[in-house]
């Protein structure tokens, strides 16, 4: 089309009455009245004569060639190699041109190819938005202003990043293209019809682009000590995510993800599910207008061959379970017998989006329902190895016990094998969630508890007793904290009066308060001393310092209150020989207890005329308590000032805690 419009050289400078002519044409072939003729026209000749700096890629002007407007009764027949060669051109003339009519020239002849071939025009810009390009990104944005074109732009943008996975440079630049064009006010109402399947894209990018990072090859997305979002791939589809959500008018989803770490979450290798969990419940909470689309969207996506997408749609439908009207946009039954088939699955993951959505089924109203199917999927996780599983089901258990008419003796019973375990759980958090779950049972059962001495709950608060003093020493601070309100709780239930002396150890590490507690429960449960004695003698073994300090207390105060009726001459030999090898110990402040200590197990022992603690002492060069009296006085065991620091004081005196 030698003279025509398309026979221009690339990058040759273009007057402003040729590009509207341009756009005039463009339109009169898409049936469209023309623009408004100009208020003040000139000669096309004086405005071609003005020649523009060129980038240094551009060609040579042709000064023999004029642009032409094609005639509107013979539109000239518009090839997409023609329409991508006209758009890379006036992307070329941008940086040259001023804020004026020829710009805005540029601008409307952009948009008018956009109307009618908003593909090719996509597919011409998305080269040029790698990297980043200032009047590529003024491109994007201009059409966004446009609402006859945002539209189709938009739809063809998310096609371009459907048709990529992972960090590809065609995805990256699809991504920097949407962003440019959300962030534009008023272009998100363009996505109507589409919008929950473009969340669902970039959240489901967001996690291809997280699973890549667990390639040792791969840099790490977000540096934990970073508190900003990187300039990465997945900043870019995080910053697009924003505006789609911003400009839809879900600032509060925005800024409950912000709060609650969720865009740390979504871009982790580790986290990504988390993040996803965390947007929906944002979601249900202050977008619900959106929730039957994305339902419906996810459906499909449940089974699909690719994981990061099926895992994504798994944790969105989950969390939008926690909203009772879109719920209901299945049969209860359809849900519950996919959330049990996730169950039976090998992935561990699949088993816990699965058990964290039987919770939500089960709980979004105010009665627990499906407690058939909900409490053995719950009792059944606790033994999984998998901390998300055993804390979905803890926390689960502790919502269900909130409920009104909780089945609280049904659960006493089922927790009492399975809870003490997880007392003494590795994992801090496990170890906190089941302190508390347990001092949330005791607390809805108070009324019970003196119903029948043998009662299941109150065999569970006495076998968790020294477990819960001695994790008031607790390294991780939420598990001492748990177990100080869980204390509370047991001595409202069982009224024992010992409130303050429990919140003084917690608070003060007081010897004092310690042996009066030890005093009521030898009195109180003469039966359970020796149990008391060989809980805490496992914790001599402990490799935490403080926990192995703190049982050689307990034991010392234990052996201290309790007769020769209470405990067994085996059981005062183990303990000696357990607190003799403490003598050998690392930390300076347990073998000092353990020395007091001994001299308690001592003392008891001499009144049951036992030899081998006699000769232990010996060995272990322990001061001789003298034989001419059979009946020597035991004097109560002091103990030095314990070396570590409370939780509590650390927070008061804004002291840092124990490396």
């Amino acid at each position: 089309m030698a003279g025509g419009v398309w026979g221009r050289p690339r990058g040759a400078p273009v007057g402003a009455l040729t590009l509207t002519a341009l756009a005039e044409g463009i339109r009169a072939r898409q049936g469209q009245p023309p623009g408004p003729p100009s208020t003040s026209p000139q000669p096309e000749s004086e405005l071609e004569s003005e020649v523009e700096p060129q980038r240094a890629a551009a060609s040579p002007t042709a000064g023999s060639e004029t642009f032409c407007r094609p005639p509107a009764q013979e539109p000239a027949p518009v090839i997409p190699h023609q329409v991508r060669c006209l758009v890379r051109g006036l992307l070329a003339q941008v940086p040259s041109l001023a804020e004026g009519r020829r710009r805005r020239a540029v601008l409307r002849v952009l948009s008018a190819l956009a109307l009618e071939h908003p593909r090719d025009v996509v597919c011409a810009l998305l080269p040029c938005s790698l990297p980043p390009d200032r009047a590529a990104a003024e491109l994007w944005r201009s059409l966004s202003r446009n609402q006859r074109v945002n539209g189709q732009v938009l739809v063809q943008l998310l096609w371009a990043l459907k048709g990529t996975a992972g960090p590809q440079p065609e995805a990256l630049a699809a991504t920097r293209a949407l962003r440019e064009m959300l962030a534009v006010s008023g272009c998100v109402g363009a996505t109507r019809g589409f919008y929950p399947h473009l969340l669902l894209v970039l959240v489901t990018q967001l996690h291809e682009l997280a699973r890549g990072t667990c390639s040792p090859d791969t840099p790490k997305v977000w540096a934990p000590s970073y508190q900003g979002p990187p300039h990465s791939h997945a900043s870019c589809t995080v910053e697009a995510l924003r505006a789609l959500l911003t400009g839809d008018g879900s600032r509060m989803v925005v800024t409950c993800m912000e709060q609650a770490g969720g865009w740390r979450r979504l871009v982790g290798a580790h986290t990504h599910l988390e993040g996803v969990l965390l947007l929906a419940s944002a979601m249900v909470a202050h977008a619900d207008h959106h929730l039957r689309g994305l339902f419906a969207d996810l459906l499909p996506r449940l089974h699909s061959t690719d994981d990061a997408q099926r895992l994504t749609a798994m944790a969105f439908f989950t969390g939008l379970l926690q909203s009772r009207p879109t719920a209901q946009l299945l049969r209860e039954e359809v849900i519950l017998e996919r959330l049990c088939t996730w169950q039976g699955d090998p992935e561990p993951t699949v088993r816990w989006l699965g058990l964290l959505g039987l919770g939500h089924l089960a709980l979004n109203r105010r009665k627990v329902r499906h407690m058939s199917t909900l409490l053995p999927a719950l009792l059944g996780a606790l033994g999984e190895g998998d901390t998300r599983l055993v804390g979905a089901a803890l926390g689960a258990l502790r919502r269900v016990l909130l409920r009104p008419q909780a089945p609280v003796h049904l659960l006493s019973a089922e927790l009492g094998p399975r809870l003490p375990p997880l007392l003494d759980d590795a994992r801090d958090s496990v170890r906190a969630s089941a302190v508390g779950l347990l001092g949330t049972l005791v607390r809805r059962a108070r009324g019970r508890l003196w119903v029948g001495p043998r009662g299941p709950l109150r065999k569970l608060v006495l076998r968790s007793l020294v477990p819960l003093l001695l994790r008031l020493h607790d390294p991780s601070r939420d598990a001492a904290e748990s177990s100080e309100w869980t204390l509370a709780r047991c001595d409202q239930a069982l009224r024992w009066g010992l409130l303050e002396e429990m919140v003084t150890v917690a608070h003060h590490n007081s010897p004092e308060a310690l042996s009066r507690i030890c005093q009521r429960l030898v009195q109180w449960y003469p039966s359970h001393v020796p149990s008391f004695l060989s809980q805490t003698q496992g914790y001599l073994r402990s490799p935490q310092d403080r926990l192995r300090r703190a049982a050689a207390v307990l034991i010392g105060f234990l052996v201290h209150h309790s007769s020769l009726s209470c405990v067994n001459q085996d059981l005062l030999d183990s303990l000696f020989q357990d607190l003799g090898q403490l003598q050998s110990d690392s930390e300076p402040s347990v073998v000092a207890a353990a020395q007091v200590s001994c001299q308690q197990v001592a003392l008891l022992a001499r009144t049951q005329h036992c030899p081998h603690c006699w000769r232990l002492l010996g060995l272990l060069r322990l001061p001789h308590l003298g034989q001419h009296h059979a009946h020597p006085a035991r004097l109560p065991p002091v103990y030095e000032d314990s070396p570590f620091q409370h939780w509590s004081l650390a927070g008061h005196w804004d002291c840092s805690g124990p490396g």
